[in-house]
């Protein structure tokens, strides 16, 4: 003779929970999985841009801007 039973209802929500954890923890997952693949490009970056710093870049002198004439009324 069993004290309670589990009905319908109580079935439904009890698969939906189950089936709202079960997408919680992917979602999760999918979160930490991206968030490492963007760590690991972060970084390659800035290992690529330290290299660069250590390496002279050759300078061109600045240019002079071409004075223009100025327009005066009258």
């Amino acid at each position: 003779m069993p004290i309670a039973r589990i009905t319908g209802p109580g079935l439904a929500a009890m698969a939906l929970s189950v089936m709202a954890l079960w997408g919680c923890f992917i979602a999760e997952r999918l979160t930490m999985r991206r968030a490492l693949a963007e760590q690991t490009r972060v970084m390659r970056d800035l290992d690529r841009m330290r290299s660069r710093e250590r390496t002279p870049q050759p300078v061109s002198t600045p240019a002079r801007k071409p004075k223009r004439p100025r327009a005066t009324a009258g």
